[in-house]
């Protein structure tokens, strides 16, 4: 391809100069009315459903297998088909650990009251089933396409179910989702916290509108270097992830644990705030449940669909394990990384609650937005003065761009998945375009357009994802199936195990039945 990154990234530049200013505030009534129809109360209730009937189905495997789950996280190895399962864990968290575990939980607590943080703890661990399921049955129907495996719920719907169109369906939202309209919340919290950190207050007038300078230069830093690494492949970005994922979550996770324990007489207190407020919420008992579990969904991914991407790339010896792996993402995702924000955003007070008639709770200026990872930011700042903003900004900046490069993995994996259909050519350069204008436009434009753009994303692929897993369950029980094998032969001590699907009655599996044939 004689395309370089920087050709691509200035022909998204060009694109986005092209917008015009004033698209903004008709966008955001077109937005808000979809999020009014995809994020309905039926979704939200749906989610904390498929949660706690896996959680049943599985006799509460997140639970169970709770230490077999960190013993397989270190176990088993990379191979020239496969990532190994901490890199499949690591490109997972990628997609997880993200805008979501800083600006994500400010919104759930801004606009659905602390009470919201205990929500985004149940649907953490009932999701942790559904990502057992969602993962397993990736790995069951992985392919191998150029020398990598490939897999995810477009693969796993067409081979349980039969029903091709319905796995394109999904690919296609997919695209959509992780190729537009996700990237634009993690550039958008990239460019707020690099301006309130590093800004200088420039402003310049634009195509797209008034814009801090600070925001530009991000977005064209940010997409320069999106366009060197997607051109590496999924190796590229395994690797990039392996590394600086659990190096920015563990110092995240430190200075967290670090205001903590300066403000330990307060945490009981916030405790007791966060369970007092989930059941009589101050922001209504609809907001603290919805804002929870939409920004729960968003953070920890358990059932939408884009872990089981990473899931089916890994090289395991039974597709139990890798689903066990991704199992315990959610925890580190939500019990850990969403709980030391929202613990550092309540004590610190450093948070406002907005209600119909204004806000309910309003520590902050009213300017301050609870989209954006202001709150996190004043938490940080007020306990280590002049390092709390610029903290933020480059661990953010970390999170946000390693979970863009989550994204584009999985709308390539769905691309291909789509081109064995439908021809299109030339649809890998236009997704790399697509998604690079993607993200500079989320990184200049306003927080709330950003943030109603990726939950758009989020609601349609966990609405198709949720309901094709609940159809394989009453079909197949695969996952369920597979479970059941690798307690048998784990309890029986096997050192090496073994996965055939023939012998378990599980059609399709056409990669495993290969490996068995062969062994």
């Amino acid at each position: 391809m004689s395309e370089t990154p920087e050709t691509v990234a200035e022909q998204a530049a060009e694109v986005a100069a092209a917008v015009t200013a004033d698209s903004g505030t008709s966008l955001q009534t077109i937005v808000d009315a979809i999020n009014g129809v995809v994020w309905s109360p039926a979704l939200i209730y749906t989610c904390l459903a498929a949660g706690l009937f896996f959680s049943i189905m599985t006799r509460f495997v997140q639970l169970r297998l709770f230490k077999e789950m960190i013993r397989l996280l270190f176990s088993g190895g990379a191979s020239d088909r496969g990532v190994s399962s901490f890199q499949a864990l690591a490109v997972s968290l990628s997609g997880r650990v993200g805008t979501g575990n800083i600006a994500g939980v400010a919104a759930a607590i801004g606009f659905g009251g602390p009470g919201a943080v205990f929500w985004m703890w149940v649907v953490a661990f009932l999701g942790a089933s559904t990502a057992y399921v969602e993962s397993t049955l990736a790995q069951i129907y992985k392919e191998e396409h150029e020398g990598q495996y490939r897999g995810g719920p477009a693969f796993y719907i067409e081979k349980a179910t039969g029903q091709k169109w319905y796995g394109i369906l999904f690919a296609v939202a997919t695209i959509l989702a992780c190729g537009v309209l996700l990237p634009t919340v993690q550039s958008n919290a990239i460019g707020n916290a690099v301006d309130l950190a590093f800004g200088s207050g420039d402003m310049i007038d634009t195509a797209l509108g008034t814009i801090s300078s600070a925001k530009i230069i991000t977005g064209a830093v940010v997409v320069m270097i999106l366009g060197f690494i997607i051109f590496g492949g999924l190796k590229r970005i395994a690797k990039f992830a392996e590394f600086v994922v659990p190096f920015m979550a563990l110092s995240y996770i430190i200075v967290a644990c670090v205001v903590l324990v300066l403000n330990i007489d307060q945490v009981p207190a916030v405790i007791s705030m966060i369970l007092g407020d989930a059941f009589s919420p101050m922001a209504g008992v609809g907001a603290a449940i919805g804002w929870g579990v939409k920004r729960g969904v968003y953070s920890n991914e358990a059932g939408q669909g884009t872990g089981p991407h990473a899931a089916a790339a890994a090289e395991v010896q039974h597709p139990a394990q890798q689903g066990l792996v991704q199992a315990f993402s959610v925890y580190i995702d939500t019990l850990f990384v969403c709980s030391a924000t929202a613990f550092m955003i309540l004590i610190s007070g450093a948070y406002n609650v907005h209600g119909e008639g204004g806000f309910l709770v309003q520590n902050l200026a009213a300017t301050v937005d609870a989209n954006s990872p202001a709150f996190t930011q004043h938490a940080i700042e007020s306990v280590f003065p002049g390092v709390g903003e610029p903290f933020v900004a480059v661990a953010l900046f970390f999170f946000a761009f390693t979970t863009i490069l989550a994204y584009y993995y999985i709308a390539e994996t769905n691309v291909s998945y789509v081109l064995r259909t439908i021809k299109i050519p030339g649809a890998f350069f236009i997704l790399k375009v697509i998604m690079m204008f993607a993200v500079f436009y989320g990184s200049v434009k306003a927080a709330t357009l950003a943030w109603g753009l990726g939950d758009i994303g989020v609601g349609l692929m966990a609405w198709l994802n949720i309901v094709g897993i609940i159809i394989i369950f009453f079909i197949a029980k695969p996952a369920i199936k597979a479970l059941r094998d690798y307690e048998a032969q784990r309890k029986a001590g096997v050192e090496e195990y073994d996965f055939d699907p023939k012998a378990l009655e599980i059609k399709n599996a056409d990669l495993w039945e290969k490996k068995q044939s062969e062994s």
